[in-house]
C-alpha cells in the first residue's frame, strides 16, 4: 500500500493522479517521492512497460537539458563501440525485464510480452535518459547510462522541494 501523502505528492508532480503506482522506488534528498513503481499493466489492462517512472519535475526538466546537448546521441555512438558498456547495458534491460516481471506476477497480472522494449531504448538504444536515470534511481549500480546521466545533473533539490505541501522526513 502506497502512503496516500506519497500519492498525493506524486500527483501534484505530475500534475495529474498518477496511475499504477505500486511503491515509492526512491526519494530525493528533499524527502519526496522522485521515482514511483508502476504496475506492468494499468487498471484498464493496457501495457505499461515503465516500470521505474520518474516523478519529480525538477529532476526531468535537468534530465531534459542533457537530452537536448546531445548527450543520448554520443552514448548511443559509444554503444555501438563498446562491448563491455553494450553487455552492461543488455544486463540493466534483463534486470529489468524482470523486475518488471516478477510486479506482474505479484500483481496477480499477466506479464507483457518478453520481446516488448523495457525501457528507455535498453538494450539496443538510448531513447530516454528520463527512464534510465529513474531505473538508476531504484536500482543503484545497474544502468550505465542511467549512473552517467545521474552524474552529470545538477543538484535538482538544492533549493527545496518540487512541490508542496513537503512530506515529512522518512526514517
Amino acid at each position: 500500500m502506497v502512503d496516500p501523502a506519497d500519492l498525493a505528492a506524486v500527483e501534484a508532480q505530475l500534475g495529474r493522479p498518477p496511475r499504477g503506482v505500486r511503491a515509492v522506488a526512491h526519494r530525493c534528498p528533499c524527502g519526496l517521492p522522485d521515482v514511483v513503481e508502476s504496475a506492468p499493466r494499468l487498471p484498464d489492462g493496457s501495457p505499461f512497460p515503465t516500470l521505474f517512472y520518474l516523478t519529480c519535475p525538477k529532476a526531468a526538466s535537468a534530465i531534459g537539458t542533457l537530452e537536448s546537448s546531445g548527450l543520448m546521441r554520443r552514448m548511443q555512438a559509444r554503444l555501438a563501440e563498446d562491448p563491455d558498456l553494450a553487455a552492461a547495458y543488455r544486463a540493466a534491460h534483463e534486470d529489468y525485464v524482470a523486475r518488471r516481471d516478477k510486479a506482474a506476477e505479484e500483481e496477480g497480472m499477466e506479464p507483457l510480452p518478453r520481446d516488448m522494449q523495457s525501457s528507455g531504448g535498453m538494450p539496443e538504444r538510448v531513447k530516454c535518459l528520463h527512464a534510465l536515470v529513474g531505473h538508476e534511481l531504484a536500482v543503484p549500480g545497474i544502468n550505465p547510462f542511467g549512473r552517467e546521466a545521474l552524474d552529470a545533473l545538477p543538484d535538482w533539490w538544492a533549493d527545496g522541494p518540487c512541490v508542496s505541501p513537503c512530506v515529512e522526513e522518512r526514517s
